[in-house]
């Protein structure tokens, strides 16, 4: 969502690397850069007007003006402002003690509002809780239904109650809850186009009813510049707790979400990355920003990585040091670069620069692959140097696919073979090769280079993520 801001800042940057020391000019020359590229991204104007302002103020001070590298000062600056714009600290969802806890979700229509409590529910209950959902929108055309259809697909029930009065269904809900011992109720209240006083006095109505543990804003990316006076309004008639920003994944320039924590104070809870029910991640101003000035969240990577990782993965991983890389080893990859988001997804947690250095990545290299290698024999993906020239042709007939597209994927297999080989060499030397290592040690995962399913992601560091992105690049067909 963020590209172009991140581009026009990046170019910012780059002027002012050429640089061997800064004038008050070159100062403000980026400063009004900076300036237009936030405003172009859709950024509230009183916002920019006072990012900038801070910024322009800490860049010309003696420390930066003299210094030996005065643009790598400048960037800093400007990333520290950016943290402290989207709320300095990471801001994680508290809950009290009471039994169920109550968490109501406010919002306009079209928001995501519906979509965010589902979402809100999964996290919830990947956590060890038990959710309950109450439909309480009760004059969208079949928003209970598609709360129920969401609900079901996530294995959390949702309470409609006699589908008309909002305030009842809120508070039946929670009896519910209490039960079939559920310990959380989402409440998903109703929207409108734009605000107006029957929602809003709903909402009040509801909260002063269940008094919730914590109110949560869904707030749109995509909204633009109307989004200060969406967020004052509610912050001002329900005192939201703090927001959920959906669609972050959009085309949408995204200046909106930048507006939210400078002008309600509230902060940024959890942000919505896509589509589907594990989409939803708790916000960090930190990263973001990082994201935001192009420079990647290798964190992020390291994250999905690990939360990929089980005890299957790891005894696969230990495997392939001890026999050897194989065609399902190579498969099991794929699929776990699947289950992170996809390469597009990957590729964009390095930053814009890695971003444009690869270009547009086609998926669909991965299934075309992926066919390629379930159309082998057991024998044929243990031992793909097996494969001649009259099994290829057997291979590619069988997965729809040329013998050039089959040659080419076991090319790119014999070279991560040979990397497998020098991993193996090395965790040797290191006391923990063969069966049980030179020392008698169990076998363990060193810390290598992966492309982002494969364990030890703990371990990396920029070179093993260089790794991985030749890896993905390998792996869709490029150079």
């Amino acid at each position: 969502m963020f590209n172009n801001l991140s581009d026009r800042l990046n170019d910012t940057f780059d002027k002012l690397r050429g640089k061997g020391k800064l004038t008050e000019s070159d100062i403000d020359t980026a400063m009004r850069e900076i300036r237009m590229a936030l405003l172009e991204a859709d950024v509230n104007f009183k916002v920019v007007k006072a990012f900038v302002a801070r910024t322009k103020e800490r860049c010309l001070t003696a420390e930066v003006m003299e210094s030996l590298t005065p643009a790598q000062n400048v960037v800093k600056i400007v990333l520290d402002e950016m943290i402290e714009l989207l709320g300095s600290t990471e801001s994680k969802l508290v809950l009290s003690s009471r039994i169920p806890n109550v968490i109501m979700l406010v919002g306009l229509q079209g928001s995501g509002k519906t979509t965010a409590a589902v979402k809100l529910a999964y996290l919830l209950k990947k956590q060890g809780k038990s959710p309950l959902l109450a439909a309480c929108d009760v004059y969208r055309p079949a928003a209970a239904d598609q709360l129920a259809t969401l609900g079901g697909e996530i294995g959390v029930p949702v309470f409609r109650g006699d589908g008309a009065h909002p305030v009842q269904i809120a508070q039946d809900a929670i009896r519910e809850a209490v039960d079939h011992m559920r310990d959380v109720v989402i409440v998903d209240t109703a929207g409108r186009l734009q605000i107006d006083e029957q929602m809003m006095q709903e909402a009040v109505d509801i909260k002063r009813a269940v008094k919730p543990d914590q109110v949560l804003m869904v707030v749109d990316a995509m909204t633009g510049q109307d989004i200060v006076n969406v967020v004052s309004t509610f912050a001002e008639r329900t005192d939201f707790d703090g927001v959920i920003i959906s669609k972050l994944d959009g085309d949408a320039r995204g200046g909106g979400a930048l507006s939210v924590r400078e002008v309600t104070g509230k902060p940024i809870k959890f942000v919505s990355m896509g589509e589907k029910p594990d989409s939803l991640e708790v916000f960090n101003p930190e990263r973001m920003a990082k994201r935001i000035l192009g420079m990647g969240d290798v964190v992020g990577i390291i994250e999905k990585a690990q939360e990929m990782a089980d005890a299957e993965q790891m005894e696969a991983a230990e495997r392939m040091l001890r026999e050897g890389f194989t065609m399902n080893d190579m498969l099991d990859q794929m699929r776990m670069i699947k289950k992170m988001g996809g390469a597009k997804s990957i590729l964009g947690l390095l930053g814009n620069q890695v971003t444009r250095q690869v270009g547009n990545v086609d998926e669909s290299v991965f299934t075309k692959n992926e066919a390629i290698i379930l159309s082998m024999t057991k024998q044929e993906r243990n031992q793909p140097k097996t494969i001649n020239g009259q099994r290829r042709a057997r291979i590619a007939r069988g997965s729809g696919t040329s013998v050039q597209d089959v040659n080419a994927l076991i090319k790119q297999w014999g070279e991560m073979n040979k990397m497998m080989g020098k991993m193996r060499t090395m965790a040797q030397q290191m006391g923990v090769g063969g069966k049980k290592g030179r020392k008698g040690k169990k076998m363990r995962m060193p810390k290598i280079p992966g492309m982002g399913g494969m364990p030890g992601g703990a371990g990396m560091d920029m070179n093993a993520l260089r790794e991985m992105e030749k890896q993905m690049r390998k792996l869709q067909g490029g150079k």
